[in-house]
Protein backbone atom coordinates (compact mmCIF):
# COMPACT_ATOMS: atom_id res chain seq x y z
CA UNK A 1 0.00 0.00 0.00
CA UNK A 2 1.24 3.60 -0.99
CA UNK A 3 1.12 6.41 1.55
CA UNK A 4 0.76 10.13 1.48
CA UNK A 5 3.55 11.76 4.14
CA UNK A 6 2.52 15.20 5.22
CA UNK A 7 6.23 16.81 5.78
CA UNK A 8 6.19 19.45 8.40
CA UNK A 9 8.97 21.34 7.65
CA UNK A 10 10.51 24.36 6.13
CA UNK A 11 11.82 24.94 2.46
CA UNK A 12 15.20 24.25 1.95
CA UNK A 13 17.59 21.30 0.58
CA UNK A 14 16.81 19.20 2.91
CA UNK A 15 13.22 19.09 2.01
CA UNK A 16 14.16 18.31 -1.38
CA UNK A 17 16.49 15.33 -0.07
CA UNK A 18 13.04 14.29 1.93
CA UNK A 19 10.54 14.60 -1.23
CA UNK A 20 13.31 12.49 -3.50
CA UNK A 21 13.21 9.85 -0.76
CA UNK A 22 9.72 9.95 -0.65
CA UNK A 23 9.34 9.43 -4.40
CA UNK A 24 12.01 6.65 -3.95
CA UNK A 25 10.13 4.79 -1.80
CA UNK A 26 6.45 5.01 -4.29
CA UNK A 27 4.62 7.19 -1.91
CA UNK A 28 3.14 10.87 -2.07
CA UNK A 29 4.04 13.84 -0.40
CA UNK A 30 2.14 17.33 0.87
CA UNK A 31 3.98 19.94 2.15
CA UNK A 32 2.23 21.60 5.30
CA UNK A 33 1.92 25.62 6.01
CA UNK A 34 4.89 26.19 8.73
CA UNK A 35 3.33 29.67 9.02
CA UNK A 36 -0.46 27.99 9.89
CA UNK A 37 -0.93 27.90 13.71
CA UNK A 38 -1.56 24.31 15.59
CA UNK A 39 -5.26 23.85 15.15
CA UNK A 40 -5.18 25.06 11.72
CA UNK A 41 -2.39 22.75 10.90
CA UNK A 42 -4.18 20.27 12.97
CA UNK A 43 -7.46 20.78 10.31
CA UNK A 44 -5.43 20.42 7.54
CA UNK A 45 -4.20 17.21 8.19
CA UNK A 46 -7.97 15.82 9.08
CA UNK A 47 -8.18 16.71 5.27
CA UNK A 48 -5.38 15.45 4.10
CA UNK A 49 -5.71 11.70 5.69
CA UNK A 50 -1.33 11.01 5.43
CA UNK A 51 0.28 7.90 7.03
CA UNK A 52 2.67 9.98 8.59
CA UNK A 53 4.00 13.15 9.75
CA UNK A 54 7.92 14.23 9.28
CA UNK A 55 9.51 17.24 10.89
CA UNK A 56 12.55 18.72 10.15
CA UNK A 57 14.10 16.84 12.55
CA UNK A 58 13.80 13.62 11.14
CA UNK A 59 10.71 13.13 13.72
CA UNK A 60 8.21 10.82 12.20
CA UNK A 61 4.39 10.59 13.80
CA UNK A 62 2.41 7.72 12.85
CA UNK A 63 -1.38 8.34 12.57
CA UNK A 64 -4.68 6.26 12.55
CA UNK A 65 -7.46 6.04 10.19
CA UNK A 66 -4.83 7.17 7.39
CA UNK A 67 -6.09 6.86 3.56
CA UNK A 68 -4.43 5.13 1.10
CA UNK A 69 -3.03 7.06 -2.43
CA UNK A 70 -4.44 5.99 -5.78
CA UNK A 71 -1.74 4.69 -8.17
CA UNK A 72 0.51 7.32 -10.03
CA UNK A 73 -0.55 10.23 -7.44
CA UNK A 74 2.51 11.11 -5.93
CA UNK A 75 1.64 14.87 -4.26
CA UNK A 76 -0.75 16.47 -1.94
CA UNK A 77 -1.30 19.90 -2.37
CA UNK A 78 -4.06 21.82 -0.22
CA UNK A 79 -5.27 25.06 -2.84
CA UNK A 80 -4.86 28.98 -1.99
CA UNK A 81 -8.34 30.08 -2.18
CA UNK A 82 -9.55 33.25 -0.51
CA UNK A 83 -12.84 31.46 0.97
CA UNK A 84 -11.02 29.96 4.04
CA UNK A 85 -12.13 26.14 2.97
CA UNK A 86 -9.12 24.45 0.75
CA UNK A 87 -9.59 21.42 -1.11
CA UNK A 88 -6.74 18.88 -1.49
CA UNK A 89 -5.39 18.40 -4.83
CA UNK A 90 -3.81 14.85 -5.96
CA UNK A 91 -1.00 14.99 -8.83
CA UNK A 92 0.65 12.20 -10.59
CA UNK A 93 4.32 12.66 -11.52
CA UNK A 94 2.86 12.99 -15.50
CA UNK A 95 0.96 15.86 -14.48
CA UNK A 96 3.91 17.74 -12.80
CA UNK A 97 6.54 16.30 -15.53
CA UNK A 98 4.44 18.37 -17.93
CA UNK A 99 4.03 21.19 -16.07
CA UNK A 100 8.01 21.30 -15.39
CA UNK A 101 8.56 20.45 -19.03
CA UNK A 102 6.29 23.27 -20.87
CA UNK A 103 7.16 25.84 -18.46
CA UNK A 104 11.03 25.48 -19.06
CA UNK A 105 10.32 25.50 -22.76
CA UNK A 106 8.64 28.94 -22.85
CA UNK A 107 10.72 30.54 -20.54
CA UNK A 108 13.96 28.65 -22.57
CA UNK A 109 15.19 27.41 -19.69
CA UNK A 110 19.30 26.19 -20.27
CA UNK A 111 21.78 24.37 -18.39
CA UNK A 112 23.57 27.46 -17.22
CA UNK A 113 20.08 28.91 -15.36
CA UNK A 114 19.88 28.69 -11.59
CA UNK A 115 16.52 29.05 -10.03
CA UNK A 116 15.94 30.79 -7.07
CA UNK A 117 12.55 29.12 -4.84
CA UNK A 118 11.80 32.14 -2.20
CA UNK A 119 7.85 31.88 -2.23
CA UNK A 120 5.97 29.29 0.14
CA UNK A 121 6.17 26.14 -0.49
CA UNK A 122 2.36 25.21 0.95
CA UNK A 123 1.68 26.86 -2.06
CA UNK A 124 1.88 25.15 -5.74
CA UNK A 125 3.49 28.48 -7.20
CA UNK A 126 6.64 27.91 -4.66
CA UNK A 127 6.44 24.23 -4.42
CA UNK A 128 6.57 23.83 -8.47
CA UNK A 129 10.04 25.89 -8.52
CA UNK A 130 11.77 23.18 -6.66
CA UNK A 131 10.06 20.32 -8.62
CA UNK A 132 10.93 22.07 -12.23
CA UNK A 133 14.93 22.10 -10.60
CA UNK A 134 14.53 19.00 -9.24
CA UNK A 135 12.84 17.23 -12.22
CA UNK A 136 14.99 19.28 -15.04
CA UNK A 137 18.45 18.95 -13.41
CA UNK A 138 18.85 23.01 -12.42
CA UNK A 139 20.93 24.58 -9.49
CA UNK A 140 18.59 26.17 -6.92
CA UNK A 141 18.84 28.21 -4.32
CA UNK A 142 15.72 27.98 -1.61
CA UNK A 143 14.82 30.70 1.28
CA UNK A 144 12.31 29.90 3.56
CA UNK A 145 10.13 32.87 2.31
CA UNK A 146 11.18 36.08 1.05
CA UNK A 147 13.97 38.33 2.13
CA UNK A 148 14.25 41.39 -0.06
CA UNK A 149 18.12 41.54 0.92
CA UNK A 150 18.31 37.63 0.59
CA UNK A 151 17.21 37.86 -3.10
CA UNK A 152 19.62 40.41 -4.25
CA UNK A 153 21.99 38.41 -2.91
CA UNK A 154 21.19 35.31 -4.80
CA UNK A 155 21.13 36.98 -7.71
CA UNK A 156 24.72 38.17 -7.29
CA UNK A 157 24.89 34.65 -6.46
CA UNK A 158 23.63 33.59 -9.64
CA UNK A 159 20.45 32.56 -9.44
CA UNK A 160 18.62 33.80 -12.64
CA UNK A 161 15.24 32.55 -12.90
CA UNK A 162 12.92 33.42 -9.99
CA UNK A 163 9.20 33.32 -9.60
CA UNK A 164 7.94 36.50 -7.51
CA UNK A 165 4.29 37.55 -6.38
CA UNK A 166 3.69 41.36 -7.09
CA UNK A 167 4.43 42.41 -3.50
CA UNK A 168 8.01 40.55 -3.96
CA UNK A 169 8.14 42.30 -7.02
CA UNK A 170 7.66 45.71 -5.61
CA UNK A 171 11.12 45.70 -3.50
CA UNK A 172 12.98 44.38 -6.24
CA UNK A 173 15.15 45.94 -9.45
CA UNK A 174 13.61 43.12 -11.38
CA UNK A 175 16.36 42.98 -13.56
CA UNK A 176 18.33 41.47 -11.39
CA UNK A 177 17.13 38.40 -12.96
CA UNK A 178 17.12 37.03 -16.53
CA UNK A 179 13.12 36.22 -16.29
CA UNK A 180 10.70 36.35 -13.71
CA UNK A 181 7.41 34.61 -13.46
CA UNK A 182 4.95 36.75 -12.14
CA UNK A 183 1.81 35.64 -10.31
CA UNK A 184 -0.45 34.75 -7.23
CA UNK A 185 -2.34 37.07 -7.41
CA UNK A 186 -3.12 40.80 -9.88
CA UNK A 187 -0.08 42.22 -11.85
CA UNK A 188 0.95 45.42 -11.04
CA UNK A 189 0.21 47.77 -13.88
CA UNK A 190 3.96 48.21 -15.01
CA UNK A 191 5.29 44.95 -16.38
CA UNK A 192 9.21 44.22 -16.13
CA UNK A 193 10.04 43.22 -20.11
CA UNK A 194 12.10 40.56 -18.25
CA UNK A 195 8.80 39.10 -16.04
CA UNK A 196 5.89 36.81 -17.24
CA UNK A 197 2.50 37.32 -16.00
CA UNK A 198 1.10 33.69 -15.20
CA UNK A 199 -2.09 32.47 -14.65
CA UNK A 200 -3.16 29.41 -13.07
CA UNK A 201 -4.55 27.62 -10.27
CA UNK A 202 -3.29 24.78 -7.70
CA UNK A 203 -5.04 22.98 -9.43
CA UNK A 204 -3.00 23.29 -13.15
CA UNK A 205 0.22 22.56 -11.49
CA UNK A 206 1.20 25.99 -11.28
CA UNK A 207 0.78 28.64 -14.13
CA UNK A 208 -0.50 27.58 -18.02
CA UNK A 209 -1.03 30.76 -19.25
CA UNK A 210 1.45 33.00 -20.15
CA UNK A 211 1.24 36.23 -21.24
CA UNK A 212 -1.96 35.77 -22.04
CA UNK A 213 -1.25 32.63 -24.28
CA UNK A 214 -1.54 28.37 -22.96
CA UNK A 215 1.51 26.91 -22.72
CA UNK A 216 2.34 24.39 -24.95
CA UNK A 217 -0.19 21.42 -24.94
CA UNK A 218 -2.33 23.25 -23.49
CA UNK A 219 -5.89 25.06 -24.26
CA UNK A 220 -8.47 27.15 -22.94
CA UNK A 221 -11.79 27.89 -24.33
CA UNK A 222 -14.54 30.39 -22.77
CA UNK A 223 -17.80 29.03 -21.75
CA UNK A 224 -20.91 30.41 -22.99
CA UNK A 225 -21.66 32.43 -19.51
CA UNK A 226 -17.85 33.72 -19.79
CA UNK A 227 -16.24 30.48 -17.44
CA UNK A 228 -12.09 30.46 -18.02
CA UNK A 229 -11.88 26.25 -19.30
CA UNK A 230 -8.54 24.79 -19.42
CA UNK A 231 -7.46 21.54 -21.04
CA UNK A 232 -3.85 20.04 -20.65
CA UNK A 233 -1.79 17.69 -19.04
CA UNK A 234 -0.45 19.26 -16.61
CA UNK A 235 -4.00 19.44 -15.42
CA UNK A 236 -4.14 17.07 -12.04
CA UNK A 237 -7.36 14.90 -12.49
CA UNK A 238 -8.83 14.37 -8.92
CA UNK A 239 -8.93 16.09 -5.38
CA UNK A 240 -8.13 13.89 -1.94
CA UNK A 241 -11.86 13.15 -1.88
CA UNK A 242 -12.25 11.50 -5.35
CA UNK A 243 -13.96 14.26 -6.49
CA UNK A 244 -13.11 14.43 -10.38
CA UNK A 245 -10.98 17.98 -11.56
CA UNK A 246 -11.98 17.80 -15.15
CA UNK A 247 -15.12 17.15 -17.03
CA UNK A 248 -15.95 14.07 -19.08
CA UNK A 249 -14.22 15.92 -22.51
CA UNK A 250 -10.88 17.05 -20.17
CA UNK A 251 -11.98 20.82 -19.43
CA UNK A 252 -10.94 22.11 -15.99
CA UNK A 253 -13.88 24.49 -14.87
CA UNK A 254 -11.92 27.34 -13.14
CA UNK A 255 -14.70 29.18 -12.13
CA UNK A 256 -13.04 32.47 -13.04
CA UNK A 257 -14.66 35.04 -15.62
CA UNK A 258 -12.58 36.11 -18.79
CA UNK A 259 -12.44 36.48 -22.41
CA UNK A 260 -10.01 36.59 -25.29
CA UNK A 261 -8.57 40.51 -26.23
CA UNK A 262 -6.40 40.38 -29.46
CA UNK A 263 -6.21 36.63 -28.93
CA UNK A 264 -5.00 37.01 -25.17
CA UNK A 265 -6.71 35.62 -22.57
CA UNK A 266 -7.85 38.20 -20.06
CA UNK A 267 -8.82 37.24 -16.56
CA UNK A 268 -11.83 39.47 -14.81
CA UNK A 269 -12.49 37.36 -11.59
CA UNK A 270 -13.84 34.55 -9.85
CA UNK A 271 -17.57 33.71 -11.32
CA UNK A 272 -18.60 34.41 -7.85
CA UNK A 273 -17.52 37.73 -7.67
CA UNK A 274 -19.82 38.73 -10.64
CA UNK A 275 -22.04 41.39 -9.81
CA UNK A 276 -25.71 41.56 -11.05
CA UNK A 277 -26.62 45.42 -10.46
CA UNK A 278 -30.04 46.14 -11.98
CA UNK A 279 -30.17 43.16 -14.77
CA UNK A 280 -26.68 43.93 -15.82
CA UNK A 281 -23.62 41.82 -15.79
CA UNK A 282 -20.69 43.52 -13.99
CA UNK A 283 -16.89 41.94 -13.73
CA UNK A 284 -15.00 43.75 -10.82
CA UNK A 285 -11.72 43.26 -12.18
CA UNK A 286 -12.50 45.54 -15.31
CA UNK A 287 -13.63 48.45 -12.87
CA UNK A 288 -10.90 47.54 -10.55
CA UNK A 289 -8.13 48.41 -13.49
CA UNK A 290 -9.35 51.51 -14.24
CA UNK A 291 -10.23 52.98 -10.32
CA UNK A 292 -5.92 51.64 -9.82
CA UNK A 293 -5.47 54.65 -12.13
CA UNK A 294 -6.61 57.09 -10.09
CA UNK A 295 -3.28 58.84 -8.43
CA UNK A 296 -5.33 59.07 -4.77
CA UNK A 297 -5.65 55.11 -4.98
CA UNK A 298 -3.25 52.69 -4.03
CA UNK A 299 -5.10 49.65 -3.63
CA UNK A 300 -8.80 48.76 -4.61
CA UNK A 301 -10.91 46.00 -4.84
CA UNK A 302 -14.76 45.91 -5.87
CA UNK A 303 -17.29 43.79 -4.68
CA UNK A 304 -21.10 43.39 -4.27
CA UNK A 305 -23.06 44.40 -1.26
CA UNK A 306 -27.18 43.75 -1.33
CA UNK A 307 -29.28 46.97 -2.18
CA UNK A 308 -32.69 46.76 -2.15
CA UNK A 309 -33.33 49.20 -5.58
CA UNK A 310 -30.69 47.51 -7.76
CA UNK A 311 -30.03 43.75 -6.27
CA UNK A 312 -26.93 44.40 -5.51
CA UNK A 313 -24.91 47.68 -5.58
CA UNK A 314 -21.04 47.93 -6.93
CA UNK A 315 -19.19 49.18 -4.41
CA UNK A 316 -15.63 49.72 -4.28
CA UNK A 317 -12.99 49.43 -1.12
CA UNK A 318 -9.67 51.25 -1.51
CA UNK A 319 -6.23 51.70 0.41
CA UNK A 320 -6.31 55.74 -0.55
CA UNK A 321 -2.60 56.97 -1.41
CA UNK A 322 -1.37 58.29 2.01
CA UNK A 323 0.18 61.36 -0.26
CA UNK A 324 -2.84 62.82 -1.36
CA UNK A 325 -6.40 63.12 0.15
CA UNK A 326 -8.45 60.35 -0.12
CA UNK A 327 -10.86 59.80 -3.47
CA UNK A 328 -14.37 60.82 -3.56
CA UNK A 329 -17.34 58.56 -4.88
CA UNK A 330 -18.02 61.10 -7.02
CA UNK A 331 -14.00 61.02 -8.43
CA UNK A 332 -14.10 57.04 -8.38
CA UNK A 333 -17.55 57.26 -10.82
CA UNK A 334 -16.45 59.98 -13.00
CA UNK A 335 -13.28 57.77 -13.55
CA UNK A 336 -15.07 54.32 -14.10
CA UNK A 337 -17.64 55.76 -16.51
CA UNK A 338 -15.09 57.78 -18.43
CA UNK A 339 -13.99 54.12 -20.11
CA UNK A 340 -16.92 51.34 -18.92
CA UNK A 341 -20.61 51.82 -19.13
CA UNK A 342 -22.15 53.83 -16.47
CA UNK A 343 -23.78 51.13 -14.93
CA UNK A 344 -20.16 49.60 -13.96
CA UNK A 345 -19.67 53.32 -11.45
CA UNK A 346 -19.31 51.86 -8.00
CA UNK A 347 -22.73 53.87 -6.26
CA UNK A 348 -20.72 53.18 -2.58
CA UNK A 349 -17.36 53.56 -1.73
CA UNK A 350 -15.47 52.22 1.65
CA UNK A 351 -12.10 53.56 3.01
CA UNK A 352 -9.31 51.00 4.58
CA UNK A 353 -6.33 50.84 5.52
CA UNK A 354 -5.13 47.56 4.54
CA UNK A 355 -6.68 45.07 2.54
CA UNK A 356 -7.03 41.67 3.85
CA UNK A 357 -5.45 39.36 1.91
CA UNK A 358 -3.89 35.36 1.40
CA UNK A 359 -0.44 34.56 2.16
CA UNK A 360 -0.14 35.28 -1.40
CA UNK A 361 -1.58 38.45 -1.63
CA UNK A 362 -4.77 37.73 -2.78
CA UNK A 363 -7.60 40.10 -1.23
CA UNK A 364 -9.91 38.16 0.52
CA UNK A 365 -12.94 39.74 -0.80
CA UNK A 366 -15.38 36.89 1.50
CA UNK A 367 -13.75 39.20 4.47
CA UNK A 368 -14.78 43.01 2.49
CA UNK A 369 -18.07 41.62 2.02
CA UNK A 370 -19.03 40.20 5.40
CA UNK A 371 -17.63 43.76 6.85
CA UNK A 372 -18.87 46.26 4.85
CA UNK A 373 -22.86 44.14 5.17
CA UNK A 374 -22.41 44.57 8.12
CA UNK A 375 -22.07 48.30 8.22
CA UNK A 376 -24.61 48.21 5.45
CA UNK A 377 -27.62 46.86 7.63
CA UNK A 378 -26.25 48.51 11.26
Amino acid sequence: MRDLIALDMAASHQLVDVIQSVWDSGNAFAPIDQRLPAKAKQRLVESLQPALIMDSSGSVTKLKNAMPIEDGQCLAMATSGTTGNPKIVMFSMNQISASAQATSDHIGVTSSDKWLCCLQVSHIGGLSVILRAMLLGNPIEIHDGFEADRVKMAAKDGATLASLVPTALAQLDPYIFRKIILGGSKPPPQIPHNAIVTYGLTETGSGMVYDGSPLRGAEIKISENDEILLKGPMIATSYRSGAPIQDQLGWFHTNDAGSFNAGKLQVFGRMDEIINTGGEKVFPGAIESVIESHPKVRQVAVIALPDPKWGEAVTAVVVPNPLLNPPQLSEIRDLVKSELPPYCAPTRLHLINKMPTTGLGKIQKNILKDQFSQVTHS
